[in-house]
C-alpha cells in the first residue's frame, strides 16, 4: 500500500488513537498501573539506558503482564526527566488498520512521529544526545517488521523496546536484527512474585542474572535447599496460591474472584487468543484447522508431563476428530503452540553415537490453562494430595511439566529429556552447561525408595555424560537420600530459585 494510504488512514482517525495510547504527550499518565515490577523490568530498563543492543525483545505468553511492564519502564523515563515527546509507543494488537498495511509501516510511523511529536528528525535527536524511546507492543502481527527495525536503528539510532506472544514470528524477524537486539523471555509468575503480590512476603531471587555458572556446582542447589527451608512459611504460602490458581497474574491479583470466572477469563483471553488470532496471522496460504489445534491443545493438557509416541497422538486425534491425520500435521500444530509460547517442548537429548529421535515432552506454561481448559483442578500442596490421594500420579505429571517449563525458561539452559535407552533408564530432564550435564528426576510423593532413584544413579555413574551429581524433585521436605550425589529438594524450593 502507498505512503498516502497510512497518512489517510492517519487523518481519519487512527492519529487519535495512537495520540490517546501515549498520554504523556498532554501531560498525563497511564491510569491504574500496577506498583509491583515483574522480575524482567529492571533488565529492560537497564539494557533499554545502557545495554551494548540499542534493542530489547521480550517475548512471553499472552496476558503476563509484557505490557504493563512497558509502561512501567515509560514512567520511569519520565520520573527521571526524560522528555514526553522523546517516548513513542504503539500497541499493534489494538490497531488492525496497520496490521492490514502493506510496506513499511514502522518506518513510516517513526516519520510521523518526528515530523508531528519529535519536531525534529530521528537521527537529529541522537546527535542532540536526546535519542527517542520506540516501544512497539506486540510487533509480531506486522508483516516484515524485522527489516524495518533494523533500517531504523541502524539509520536513525532510536532505543527500542520490542514486545511479542509468538515466538515463530519474532524469530523470523529478529534474523534481521542479529547483533541489534538482546532477547528476554518472561513467562508467568515466579512463586516469589505471587508472594508479592498476594502480599505475604518479598525475597530478592537467589539466583541472580548473571549467568549459569552457579547451576553447575552442587553447593548452590544444597544452599538453594537451605533458602528454602529458611523461608519456609513465605514459600508454602506462595505455593499453595500457585496450587490453586497457577501463575498468571489476572488469577493473583484478583484472589477475591472464583476459580470458575478466572478459568471462562483464562480461555478466552489466552488460550482462545491463541488459538484463533495467531493461528490466523499465521503465514499466507496455508491451510490451517482451529478444531484440530484444539484438540491437539487438549492433548497436551491431558498428557502435559508425558512424551506420547507418535502413533498414540495419531490414533486418539483420529478417534476424536474422525478424521485422517498425519503426524507431521500433528507435530506442525505442537510446534504453532510451541510458538505461542502456551507450551514448551522438551526434546530428547541427542548424543553423538546416540541420535535416536523420540517425541518431544510436553510441558505447559501454567498449570491453571490446563484447568480451566479441561474444568478440572488438581491439587499440588501435601494438604490438598492428601485430601485427594487418587489424583496424585496425575499431580506428579503437572510436577513435571511445572520444573520443565521453569528450566526451559532459563535464558541460555540446555534442557532435555533422556527417554530410556536399551539397558539404560529414563530421566526427567538433563541440563546441559558447557561439557557437564545435571540429570533430574521428579518423584512426586511423599514416600521415596531406592528404586526411585535408578535412573539418576545410572546416569551419574557413567563417566562419558559428565554428571558428577543429580537432583531429585519431591512433593515435601522430608525426601532424604542415602546417595551423596543426589541433591533432594521440593519442587517449591525449586520454583522459588528465580
Amino acid at each position: 500500500m502507498k505512503q498516502e494510504s497510512l497518512l489517510q488512514l492517519l487523518s481519519q482517525g487512527l492519529e487519535r488513537t495512537i495520540r490517546d495510547n501515549n498520554p504523556w504527550w498532554r501531560g498525563e499518565r497511564v491510569a491504574n498501573v500496577p506498583p509491583i515490577h515483574r522480575w524482567a523490568y529492571q533488565p529492560v530498563y537497564n539494557r533499554l539506558k545502557e545495554g551494548l543492543s540499542p534493542a530489547v525483545l521480550l517475548r512471553g505468553p499472552r496476558q503476563i503482564g509484557k505490557t504493563t511492564l512497558l509502561v512501567q519502564v515509560i514512567h520511569s523515563l519520565l520520573d527521571e526527566g526524560v522528555a514526553q515527546e522523546r517516548i513513542f509507543r504503539v500497541q499493534f494488537d489494538e490497531l488492525p488498520d496497520l496490521i492490514k498495511l502493506e510496506g513499511n509501516t514502522i518506518l513510516e510511523l517513526a516519520r510521523w512521529y518526528s515530523q508531528q511529536v519529535l519536531h525534529k528528525t530521528l537521527n537529529q535527536a541522537a546527535l542532540d544526545n536526546e535519542p527517542a524511546y520506540i516501544f512497539l507492543d506486540e510487533v509480531q502481527n506486522l508483516p516484515n517488521w524485522g527489516p524495518q527495525l533494523k533500517h531504523l536503528i541502524d539509520i536513525y539510532q532510536p532505543r527500542a523496546v520490542i514486545t511479542g506472544s509468538s515466538a515463530l514470528r519474532l524469530e523470523v524477524g529478529k534474523d534481521s536484527l542479529a547483533g541489534r537486539v538482546h532477547t528476554l523471555d518472561m513467562g508467568p509468575l515466579f512463586l516469589r512474585e505471587i508472594a508479592e503480590i498476594r502480599q505475604f512476603g518479598k525475597l530478592e531471587p537467589f539466583l541472580p542474572l548473571n549467568g549459569l555458572a552457579p547451576l553447575k556446582k552442587k553447593d548452590f542447589w544444597l544452599d538453594l535447599r537451605q533458602f528454602g527451608l529458611k523461608n519456609q512459611i513465605l514459600r508454602e504460602q506462595a505455593f499453595s496460591a500457585f496450587s490453586e490458581r497457577g501463575a498468571y497474574p489476572v488469577a493473583q491479583v484478583n484472589a477475591d474472584h472464583s476459580w470458575e470466572e478466572l478459568g471462562d477469563q483464562l480461555n478466552e483471553t489466552v488460550v482462545k487468543r491463541a488459538i484463533q488470532h495467531d493461528l490466523r496471522l499465521g503465514v499466507r496460504g496455508q491451510k490451517r484447522d482451529e478444531h484440530l489445534l484444539e484438540e491437539v491443545f487438549r492433548f497436551v493438557c491431558r498428557y502435559i508431563g508425558q512424551s506420547p509416541s507418535s502413533a498414540f497422538y495419531v490414533n486418539e486425534l483420529k478417534n476424536i476428530m474422525n478424521a485422517n491425520i498425519g503426524w507431521n500435521r500433528v507435530l506442525t500444530y505442537l510446534k504453532f503452540l510451541d510458538g505461542t509460547l502456551l507450551i514448551g517442548l522438551i526434546e530428547p537429548l541427542e548424543l553423538r553415537l546416540k541420535k535416536k529421535k523420540g517425541p518431544p515432552k510436553l510441558c505447559l506454561c501454567d498449570h491453571a490453562l490446563r484447568a480451566a481448559w479441561l474444568q478440572e483442578v488438581i491439587p499440588l500442596t501435601e494438604v490438598g494430595l492428601a485430601q485427594s490421594p487418587h489424583l496424585s500420579d496425575l499431580a506428579g505429571h503437572i510436577a513435571e511439566s511445572a520444573a520443565g517449563y521453569f528450566l526451559k525458561s532459563i535464558t541460555g539452559l540446555d534442557v532435555a529429556h533422556f527417554p530410556a535407552r536399551d539397558s539404560e533408564p529414563e530421566v526427567d530432564f538433563i541440563l546441559t552447561i558447557g561439557e557437564q550435564r545435571i540429570p533430574i528426576e521428579v518423584k512426586y510423593s511423599r514416600h521415596i525408595d531406592y528404586k526411585d532413584t535408578h535412573g539418576l544413579r545410572s546416569f551419574i555413574d557413567k563417566a562419558h555424560y559428565n554428571a558428577p551429581f543429580g537432583l531429585l524433585v519431591t512433593l515435601g521436605e522430608e525426601v532424604k537420600t542415602d546417595d551423596p550425589r543426589i541433591v533432594a529438594l521440593p519442587l517449591s524450593t525449586l520454583l522459588f530459585m528465580r
